[in-house]
């Protein structure tokens, strides 16, 4: 597996855009935008790019906090998790997707993924971005773990027609069990929406570079189902 880095542009800057290529990419494959946690593009991100490249995915992580730091990277500790809560309250989330579109068009053009589909895949923060990506960009799939924000936006929902699958855990102290309800009143009826509930999993339950948060059994069901979901939706 190899990476190399490439540059978005958007209206007001650049920032850089790692991609992982799967060995031996002989012919175009299809591509996963890989969207940060609050902790940035740091080790859990990139050994999950690994982890999807390793599946035969053209994989690409934006540095999505450039605006306000360049290519942040925080530990997995209590001094990490509220100096990027600080950068996620300052963050313009509207800008932030603008972002992330951009990110899937030059991951859409490039000669390994040349003409394949491209989803969208995010965790915690990222988890929200992929969400509403896909109810206003162009994703051909969208998986979102724990987005915080999804709940207070489920009506969105109906503004995705594209495969989606999504991931709770059922113990999480920051998304109340009654508003990930929300989310599943929301998906109820649309065939093209997937919705797991780790129940006895909290917040970020599947990043294992945080022993506060890692949850290693729901870890392991979560991501089997998001295997078994990008297999069906983006066959290598």
């Amino acid at each position: 597996m190899t990476t190399r880095m490439e540059t978005v542009t958007v209206s007001d800057g650049t920032f850089d855009l790692t991609v992982w290529l799967p060995d031996a990419p002989e012919t175009p494959r299809p591509g996963i935008l890989l969207v940060q946690e609050v902790f940035g593009v740091g080790p859990y991100i990139r050994a999950v790019a690994e982890d999807l490249a390793a599946l035969g995915y053209v994989v690409a992580a934006p540095d999505l906090f450039w605006r306000q730091h360049r290519n942040w990277a925080a530990d997995h500790d209590d001094a990490g998790l509220q100096a990027s809560m600080a950068l996620v309250g300052q963050y313009d989330f509207p800008r932030g997707v603008l972002d992330c579109q951009a990110s899937l068009d030059v991951l859409r053009g490039l000669p390994e993924v040349a003409g394949q589909p491209v989803g969208a895949l995010g965790f915690c923060f990222g988890g929200s971005m992929t969400f509403f990506l896909g109810a206003q960009g162009n994703p051909d799939a969208v998986v979102s773990f724990y987005g915080s924000v999804v709940p207070d936006s489920a009506a969105l929902l109906d503004k995705i027609s594209v495969p989606t699958l999504m991931h709770f855990g059922g113990d999480d102290p920051y998304i109340a069990r009654e508003d990930i309800a929300k989310v599943e009143a929301a998906a109820e009826g649309k065939p093209h929406v997937e919705l797991h509930v780790q129940e006895d999993a909290g917040h970020a339950f599947h990043n294992r570079m945080a022993p506060a948060f890692h949850h290693p059994e729901a870890a392991a069901r979560a991501w089997r189902l998001t295997e078994e979901f990008l297999g069906r939706v983006l066959p290598v």
